[in-house]
């Protein structure tokens, strides 16, 4: 009685010896650093590293360790101000070519890595960091779609001049006929051609028709803008260099957290930065070099860069724009096994595209990316905004066949370059307008305060429940305490490996699953004494102790676990922080309050004869 098998303890050890190597990488800190990662297409090679390190070292800046992974440049200092002065340093020695940033790098050694293991994911509260919560003016979106189909409806009905007039009046396309007749054929051939339109009701006037917009085809566009402006904004962020951001979707607004930011201007500037495409012809009959060496450029033409440098000519004429973009995917060419990225205009876009492609068949066609952006400068003592354009070629294919609305764009060095083309294709159709309506600044210094206090939050409980517990039941509570402690590194190692991330809620989480652990100890253990005085078999009493409070412990675990999930489910922000951290104590505090504290018990008391014991 009061024992388990050999299997069943080297199991319950693994697991605890498991739990604490994933919780291991949480106890070496972290190390002040600057992250150098590429923009674009841009590839980091062993080249840059080098340069990296000659350039930090011919300005006398002292760091620990530079290290490439996973297409990144880590340095790694000291001190805050080698750091800071490293990040100037960098950025004016690489250009714009790449993103140089603050971070803080965990300091796990490489044994530990390659074991999969990593620290815990700190949130805004405690790292530090800017939060925005930014509003889609779907206005915009609506009276967008409304001037779309407006030109739609004009060049579809046009063909056969079967309208009198078209205008846009209170929200709806009002278009008057002649004639019945063309009315009649206009009805049908809206129907057939523009199915997301729908015909209102207009008593006034027999010879006209009221043309509205669906309400699928408005949620879809909603729905559209929406993703269009969070792949944006990912795109945005990445100009920041931002590690670890999180950027949520909630009805028609978005949340953005960028943790270790802490220049909010600059953060604002990047977020609300406008990008658009246009596709332009190349200039075929004339060399960019003569062009750039004679400061002529020739009549009809326009000069562009590629990121490298590369010059091109282009032509005047722009045949549509990001605009007209409403879907852009990679993907690899099965049959050639190239990479590709698959482009879709809409009606406006496509017979533009068409009537281009046939007229001007292998030649090249290029995308250009086109961003403003905001830079807040101060001169003369003064703030100023200064607006800077940026026009940089992307791609520049030949046209092998003609094509409208769906076509594929080849030539592409690499898989990686084909993601990185449809990511800006479709950053360049947003065309819904976004508003900061909040935002907040954590500064590093309060976030190591908040984990100061945290941390002294749970130390504090859980040493009062140690004492508690050794006091009150002895023998048995002291192995409670070691179950307790286990619990503890089970809750860390498990945060480390989902890469859950910690905010103060979830400490306080932590917290309330110390004092939840030993709940199930103390029904156990007082179980065990009422055993003990109606039956005089200790191992007996033990035994029943144990079984007997099971279905108590579980109800009352399980009920809590509904409520976290249910938190978890339908909260936001810090509530589900809190409902993650409560939620995988419940679950770890079973395993450790009743299968590990008995398995102890188990060695310490189970099989032997007994007179009495500590509890």
């Amino acid at each position: 009685m009061n024992h388990y098998s050999r299997l069943k303890n080297a199991l319950i050890i693994f697991v605890l010896l498991l739990s604490m190597l994933y919780a291991l990488p949480n106890i070496f800190g972290s190390d002040l650093a600057v992250q150098v990662s590429s923009v674009g297409n841009t590839l980091i090679v062993d080249q840059d590293l080098n340069k990296i390190k000659n350039v930090l070292k011919a300005q006398q800046i002292e760091f620990k360790s530079v290290e490439l992974t996973n297409q990144r440049i880590l340095v790694r200092f000291k001190d805050n101000t080698q750091q800071l002065l490293a990040k100037d340093v960098l950025k004016q020695a690489l250009g714009r070519r790449y993103v140089v940033a603050l971070n803080l790098a965990p300091s796990v050694p490489v044994w530990l890595t390659i074991l999969g293991g990593k620290a815990m994911s700190l949130g805004l509260d405690l790292r530090g960091g800017v939060y925005f919560l930014l509003e889609v003016d779907m206005e915009t979106v609506i009276s967008a779609l409304m001037n779309k189909v407006y030109n739609e409806l004009r060049v579809l009905l046009r063909k056969d001049r079967l309208y009198k007039s078209i205008k846009q009046e209170n929200g709806s396309i009002v278009i008057r006929f002649k004639h019945a007749e063309l009315k009649d054929k206009a009805a049908q051939l809206i129907k057939l051609e523009l199915g997301d339109l729908v015909m209102l009701d207009n008593n006034s006037d027999e010879l006209s028709l009221n043309i509205g917009i669906s309400e699928s085809a408005q949620r879809q566009a909603k729905k559209s803008a929406l993703k269009q402006n969070i792949t944006t904004l990912r795109n945005r962020v990445n100009e920041l260099g931002v590690t670890e951001p999180i950027i949520q979707q909630s009805s028609e607004r978005i949340m953005v957290q960028l943790p270790g930011v802490q220049d909010t201007a600059r953060a604002k500037e990047i977020l609300g930065t406008v990008a658009t495409l246009e596709f332009r012809l190349v200039d075929e009959k004339n060399d960019p070099q003569i062009a750039i060496q004679s400061g002529r450029v020739p009549i009809g033409s326009k000069l562009y860069y590629f990121k490298d440098g590369s010059p091109l000519l282009l032509k005047d004429r722009v045949i549509t724009t990001g605009e007209n973009i409403t879907g852009a995917a990679s993907s690899i060419d099965q049959e050639n096994n190239i990479p590709m990225v698959n482009i879709t205009l809409d009606s406006i876009g496509g017979r533009a595209m068409l009537n281009t492609t046939k007229k001007y068949l292998h030649h090249r066609m290029a995308v250009v990316f086109i961003e403003n952006k905001v830079e807040t400068i101060i001169k003369n003592g003064k703030t100023i905004k200064k607006h800077t354009t940026t026009r940089d070629i992307i791609n520049a294919a030949t046209i092998q066949s003609a094509f409208s609305s769906r076509f594929q764009i080849t030539g592409i060095d690499s898989a990686r370059e084909a993601r990185n083309l449809a990511l800006l294709l479709r950053a360049g159709s947003l065309s819904a307008p976004i508003e900061i309506i909040e935002e907040r600044t954590i500064g590093p210094s309060l976030g190591a305060d908040n984990i100061t206090k945290g941390m002294t939050s749970v130390l504090v409980g859980f040493v009062l429940v140690l004492l508690f517990m050794a006091i009150r039941y002895r023998i048995f509570g002291i192995v409670a305490n070691v179950a307790l402690t286990f619990n503890l590194v089970m809750i860390v190692s498990v945060l480390s490996l989902l890469q859950a991330t910690l905010t103060l809620p979830g400490i306080a989480g932590i917290v309330l699953t110390v004092g939840m652990a030993v709940d199930a100890n103390v029904l156990i253990f007082e179980r065990i004494k009422e055993e003990l005085c109606v039956n005089s078999k200790i191992q007996k009493a033990i035994s029943n102790g144990y079984d007997k409070a099971l279905l108590t412990i579980a109800d009352a675990n399980i009920t809590t676990l509904i409520a976290a999930l249910v938190l978890f489910s339908f909260g936001t922000g810090p509530i589900k922080g809190f409902a993650i951290t409560l939620s995988i104590g419940i679950v770890t505090s079973m395993f450790t309050a009743i299968i590990v504290s008995r398995a102890i018990i188990n060695k310490i008391y189970g099989g032997k004869k007994l007179e009495e014991i500590s509890i």
